[in-house]
């Protein structure tokens, strides 16, 4: 007896943020100047960093790489995003989708790790200030961006393999303005106990473990400040890990609310409104975040301006 081979779906529709048309086009222009300041934000701060002898330090090659994964995941996200605001049907070939999922899985598991490595740095240079010159040293630091990208490879390769595998033969529409896992294993028409399986043991290694990790560190720079005896000096330890803090709590808590969690748990509405904050917000708040509260950014900004645009006094 012959076999009845299901039509394969060759490309999804994608639902998006709203289904009301009124909303479109400001949302069009919302989204647009949001990824405007995203890549304009994250290529300057790069720009800032390699233009400026003073910040070729570990901590601010570390800034930089997240200043590229933040503008990485943004690219990956929001243009294909602006570009279905105005059409009437969202749709996404098989292969785009797929690519998208990819790479997005990349930047995104980078992001987590590139926070635990830049915790670690910040503990370095406040508890044991005099050896951080051996402990983070420029091939430490080079090991520790290879780590964060391979991370996101190793990851991002292993959810698409199992990804690939799924088949989608019924319906088409993606509840959501990208494609990310938990949505498209709703569209499966195949088991996928293992993608789910896979989903939270790899969320769990890659959000908890680097949270453990910025948690310690933590806990070990706030014991070192205490012990610090002048207020000033306090001040200035806590104001180098401010920014740190601030960018983590907004990642990582937008992230874990959508992750660690099986998908028949979370709301489709819940669930857009965080990939917004973390895939769309997030990328363009970090490079204010660490350059309105840095003295050091702020001042080698200030020299790259007057080298590039210097007064004339004649």
């Amino acid at each position: 007896m012959e076999e009845v081979n299901d039509t394969s779906v060759t490309e999804f529709i994608l639902s998006g943020l709203t289904e009301n048309p009124k909303l479109q086009l400001p949302l069009f222009f919302v989204f647009l100047g949001v990824y405007l300041i995203t890549v304009v934000g994250n290529m300057g701060m790069i720009i800032l960093i390699l233009f400026s002898s003073q910040l070729h330090t570990p901590m601010y090659y570390l800034l930089s790489s997240l200043s590229f994964i933040d503008c990485c995941q943004s690219t990956v996200i929001t243009p294909k995003m602006l570009a279905n605001f105005g059409t009437e049907m969202n749709v996404i070939s098989y292969p785009e989708c797929m690519a998208q999922f990819y790479f997005f899985c990349v930047f995104a598991v980078a992001e987590c790790h590139m926070l635990a490595a830049m915790a670690y740095d910040r503990y370095v240079a406040i508890a044991n200030p005099l050896l951080y010159n051996v402990n983070m040293s420029y091939q430490v630091c080079l090991w520790m961006i290879a780590g964060v990208y391979g991370m996101g490879l190793i990851s991002a390769t292993v959810h698409s393999i199992f990804l690939l595998r799924v088949l989608f033969c019924k319906a088409n529409i993606i509840r959501h303005y990208f494609c990310d896992l938990f949505p498209l294993l709703e569209l499966s028409c195949s088991s996928t106990f293992i993608n789910e399986v896979l989903a939270l043991s790899f969320s769990a290694f890659n959000i908890i473990a680097p949270a453990v990790t910025i948690l310690s560190s933590y806990i070990f720079i706030i014991v070192s400040i205490l012990h610090i005896q002048s207020t000033g000096g306090r001040l200035k330890a806590f104001s180098t890990c401010s920014s740190h803090i601030l960018a983590v709590a907004l990642f990582y808590g937008s992230t874990a609310f959508m992750y660690l969690q099986p998908s028949s748990v979370s709301s489709q509405s819940q669930g857009k409104f965080s990939s917004v904050f973390y895939t769309i917000v997030v990328p363009m708040l970090n490079p204010m975040i660490y350059s309105l509260r840095n003295k050091d950014v702020n001042i080698a900004f200030k020299k790259l301006l007057k080298r590039m645009f210097p007064l004339n006094k004649d």
